[in-house]
């Protein structure tokens, strides 16, 4: 059975045929606005709270749960109802609480860095197994207000677009939140990137880029001998030139394989055209993937090197390390098959 935020606000209108006009109402404002689970909503009756919570069960089962960072990062392993399971990954900044969400169980892109990639594919998620992720985070981490949402977990979004794009629309038109607080992560699926600028969906596009030569990114991504950097060039332009939104390219900095001088003038040469910036990224050890992340002298120097080339660039901030939450460690038992991810979070 699906849970309660499968439906769309249609959806739940006929769900509560029969009661009066207003209920439906006070369940939208409950599950959208005050972020309450179905048996929280006190403006309606027991009754049907309890009906409600028995017609559409929730769709995650805490599997575990594990804090670091002084409990600021939070990562849940859930299990779903067919037993696969996918992680989620809560991190509380000084300015804003950002909710890394997973879009698959598992993932088809093959990464040779990317635990995920190795272990395989189990399935799809559905617009209700996301959204309750992003409403679970947004209860846990009252009473701070959840202001960012990432689809940078398990999988990868572009290739569940129906489910990335319904979820995406439903965070801004239910929850209100806005597109510069909405990010989509892909490894580069182009016509999608296309699609996506053509809906004119409130978001911002993230590309996992790791290498801008198309010899070394087909190793790392295998994704790219379908659609090479050239291709991937042209669907960036088509976003910026569409959306007028600028791209981030993502990083992962790998010791002796992207951080090279040669390295940076190659980013340098894909970035600049496309007007956008760079987030550096410091590979997290991961079991499936022996070559060891960049140093952190090496990291300085090449955001330095990236500057002085003219890159906007950062360095993101590594979170939840100690347990397998930072980026490309998220890790989990699917289908009873370890899964690891070395993607996004």
């Amino acid at each position: 059975m699906p849970c309660v935020y499968q439906l769309s606000r249609e959806e739940l209108d006929a769900a509560l045929t029969g009661e009066p006009r207003y209920r439906a109402d006070q369940v939208f404002q409950g599950l959208w606005r005050d972020n309450q689970a179905v048996g929280e909503i006190s403006t309606i009756p027991k009754a049907l709270r309890e009906r409600l919570g028995s017609e559409f069960p929730s769709s995650l089962e805490v599997a575990h749960e594990v804090a670091s960072d002084l409990g600021s990062t939070r990562k849940w392993v859930f299990r779903l109802a067919d037993g696969a399971t996918i992680e989620t990954v809560l991190m509380a900044y000084a300015d804003r609480v950002t909710v890394c969400v997973s879009s698959q169980a598992g993932c088809a892109m093959g990464c040779t860095f990317c635990a995920t990639g190795q272990a395989g594919f189990s399935r799809q998620l559905s617009v209700g197994e996301v959204l309750e992720q992003v409403a679970f985070a947004a209860r846990a981490a009252a009473p701070r207000r959840l202001s960012n949402v990432v689809f940078m977990g398990m999988g990868e979004p572009l290739a569940n677009y129906a489910v990335t794009s319904t979820v995406v629309k439903r965070l801004h038109d239910y929850r209100g939140m806005s597109a510069r607080h909405l990010t989509v992560s892909t490894v580069g699926v182009a016509p999608a990137i296309e699609r996506l600028a053509d809906e004119g969906l409130p978001l911002t596009l993230a590309v996992s880029l790791h290498a801008a030569n198309n010899e070394t990114r087909n190793e790392l991504v295998p994704l790219n001998k379908k659609y090479p950097l050239e291709r991937l060039a042209t669907a960036c332009h088509y976003w910026f030139d569409t959306t007028s939104r600028r791209v981030s390219l993502e990083w992962a900095l790998i010791d002796g394989v992207n951080d090279t001088d040669r390295a940076a003038e190659e980013l340098a040469a894909f970035a600049l055209p496309l007007h956008a910036h760079v987030n550096l990224i410091p590979l997290n050890p991961t079991p499936g993937f022996l070559v060891m992340g960049t140093s952190s002298r090496r990291v300085f120097e090449f955001r330095t090197l990236l500057e002085d080339l003219g890159v906007n660039v950062t360095v993101r901030q590594t979170r939840g390390r100690s347990i397998d939450a930072a980026c490309g460690q998220l890790a989990a038992v699917t289908n009873g098959k370890q899964r690891v991810s070395l993607r996004r979070s």
